[in-house]
């Protein structure tokens, strides 16, 4: 009989709190190419990266020309001035578009070398978050946009080797964002631990993303000048990333891939709008109830030191506790919030919910879904 063997990986050297984008000034090699949010080279921390790898004798090329989820066409505009640069060193500093695409255009452009006949050599890959949301820094996914539909890549190559997370660079974020993405961190984390492929190490890792998220979340929700809240949020993204990029995902983020590429919603907002009904629908609270996905959002429940003597009653009170935190965070009670009109809407569902199911989150969902389960998701968050 085969035998289901657990593993864990963890590819990237962690460097956290302020001042860490210094360690910029030790990196070896000669040749940078920077990928970078507009915002950073606004903000200042974009010069701040150029002026550290110059310090360590290293040139810099930047490309700017990422926006939020980047699609196929930046990635070919940027991979011509990648491999012109034949840098040693790759640098992504920003959000999650930023990082996603840097792992995407180094992705390309080593197949096309090897398609081409040519040697790939993989340059030093540095990842510096400006937001903490994605967990892109220590993973090996990356999502891009091509034909309007949102792609997932998963691949042990695209994962960085260095990850720097400075919170000095998300100090001053607007509300919004600062929403968008620590929700996304929630998402992670209680995928990750109601994932078919959850493991001792996920489900600690998890548990510890939660619970900061929890406990920090709303300070710096309410003051992003808070550092030690700014802090704990930084390294719950990143502890969040460690457990999904080796658990997987779920439905939630194989619907909000689709509604998202359908209506142009961040991916963080279009998380915390179908989260709950996603957890509703994998417990099958109205149904017989999915014993492993309820026990395991009970014991979310009991580790928050809400009510739970019974499995039902600890799932629930963990729901309630994560729409609480969601509206506290100013998130919209359903889809038709964000002003899409029912009719547009409607006549996407079939696609989106088809685009969701080929959605490479899909797999490690705690409840096997059909078409119609997604169908269905989506019209009542609606």
């Amino acid at each position: 009989m085969q035998e289901k063997f657990d593993s864990f990986k963890l590819k990237s050297k962690v460097y956290c709190n302020m001042g860490s984008l210094d360690l910029l000034e030790k990196v070896p090699g000669t040749r940078a190419f920077i990928v970078a949010d507009a915002i950073m080279g606004k903000m200042g921390y974009l010069q701040k990266a150029i002026d550290a790898l110059s310090k360590a004798g290293i040139s810099s090329i930047v490309f700017t020309g990422v926006h939020p989820d980047p699609d196929v066409q930046v990635i070919a505009n940027a991979m011509k001035s990648y491999q012109n640069s034949q840098a040693d060193v790759l640098v992504a500093i920003g959000g999650g578009s930023a990082i996603d695409a840097a792992k995407a255009i180094m992705y390309f452009a080593c197949n096309l070398d090897a398609a081409e006949g040519k040697q790939c050599k993989k340059p030093t890959f540095i990842a510096l978050p400006s937001t903490s949301g994605t967990g892109s820094e220590v993973t090996d996914f990356t999502v891009i946009t091509s034909n309007g539909a949102k792609v997932c890549l998963i691949d042990d190559f695209l994962a960085p080797d260095i990850a720097i997370l400075d919170s000095s660079c998300i100090a001053g974020l607007p509300q919004r964002i600062i929403t968008d993405t620590g929700v996304d961190v929630l998402v992670h984390a209680i995928e990750a631990y109601v994932s078919v492929n959850a493991t001792d190490f996920t489900d600690g890792l998890a548990e510890k993303a939660i619970r900061l998220i929890f406990d920090y979340l709303p300070l710096t929700y309410k003051d992003s000048y808070n550092s030690k809240a700014r802090n704990h949020v930084q390294n719950a993204s990143c502890i969040a990333g460690m457990a999904f990029t080796n658990a997987g995902l779920g439905i939630v983020h194989s619907l909000a891939h689709a509604f998202g590429g359908a209506f142009h919603v961040p991916h963080g907002r279009s998380n915390a709008l179908l989260l709950n009904a996603v957890m509703e629908y994998n417990a099958n609270l109205m149904g017989n109830g999915n014993d492993y996905a309820m026990e395991k959002y009970a014991q979310l429940g009991k580790m928050l030191g809400l009510p739970a003597r019974t499995a039902r009653e600890g799932c629930v009170s963990f729901m309630q506790a994560v729409d609480k935190l969601r509206k506290s965070l100013g998130v919209e009670d359903n889809l038709r919030a964000l002003g899409i009109k029912e009719d547009e809407f409607m006549a996407a569902v079939d696609r989106m919910a088809t685009n969701a199911m080929g959605d490479r989150c899909t797999p490690t969902n705690p409840r096997k879904p059909t078409k119609e389960d997604l169908m269905n998701i989506y019209k009542k968050m609606y």
